[in-house]
């Protein structure tokens, strides 16, 4: 069965210092590389990692070089799409040796396993925090769907479609989602629709397919629910998701901290 580890959300700054003069965002993505070979023998083998957008805090091309210096060290496929706070030229020219990266335009590519198709759409716009589907994603999402022969379908985005009632987050979400709405309702297999953008674990409906927003792998984006609320992040633990094909698409959310254990429920019994 495939195994995809989602990542979401690095905002990997220039070594030594701290995003958003808080988060030590490089240690962060260590741990979580770290916390990942060290679970490999339980939860593997792993067929590709994916990383949700916002691999950097100002898409720096120093930023990109200590993304995949890290990322690399796994020696586990890996493709990325953009997120509003990367810079969309850079990430071109960071992974031009990748076969994956087209070599202008948007960043949309697509990928086969036996089981299941993976399709990552570019939602960035350039010097904008909100985002948007163009023409050119659409058709391809539409062209990749129509190869999928109704197997199981990841579709993968950083800005969510969903609202999750956190206003700062809300007001940043992907716009005019409704033609996306209508061909992810429109398959006829499994899909699931996987984002990052909000730095949580958050899950909802969106037409009839399930939306899946990954967490945040070094730091989350405040739980407020009032209106008016400001726009924090909140240093809770950092955490990944594993989707695999079992009897359909099964997610997991796996903490990037290490905790004792495992300890048998009942030591004394045969």
């Amino acid at each position: 069965m495939t195994k995809i580890i989602q990542i979401s959300d690095p905002h990997i700054v220039a070594q030594g210092e701290f995003a958003y003069g808080q988060v030590d965002t490089s240690t962060a993505l260590k741990k979580c590389v770290g916390k990942i070979k060290r679970i490999l023998p339980e939860i593997g083998p792993i067929d590709m990692i994916i990383v949700t957008g916002d691999l950097t805090d100002f898409g720096k091309k120093e930023e990109y070089s200590l993304f995949r210096e890290i990322v690399e060290e796994l020696g586990v496929p890996y493709r990325v799409i953009p997120g509003n706070h990367d810079d969309k030229l850079r990430m071109h020219n960071a992974f031009a040796d990748m076969d994956w990266m087209p070599i202008k335009g948007p960043i949309n590519w697509e990928l086969d396993f036996y089981d299941l198709k993976i399709i990552a759409l570019d939602t960035s716009i350039t010097g904008m925090a909100h985002g948007n589907l163009d023409s050119i994603s659409l058709d391809f999402l539409r062209s990749s769907l129509s190869t999928a022969n109704e197997k199981a379908v990841l579709v993968a985005t950083h800005h969510p479609p969903i609202i999750t009632g956190i206003e700062k987050m809300d007001i940043q979400n992907l716009r005019d989602s409704t033609e996306l709405k209508e061909i992810l309702s429109g398959y006829k297999g499994e899909l699931k629709l996987i984002c990052g953008h909000v730095h949580r674990n958050i899950v909802g409906q969106f037409g009839n397919k399930v939306c899946q927003i990954a967490p945040g792998v070094s730091h989350a984006v405040t739980m407020d629910l009032r209106t008016g609320a400001p726009n924090c992040l909140t240093k809770e633990p950092g955490s990944f998701l594993l989707h695999e094909i079992r009897s359909g698409i099964l997610s997991h959310q796996i903490l990037v901290d290490n905790y004792d254990g495992p300890f048998m429920f009942y030591p004394d019994s045969n």
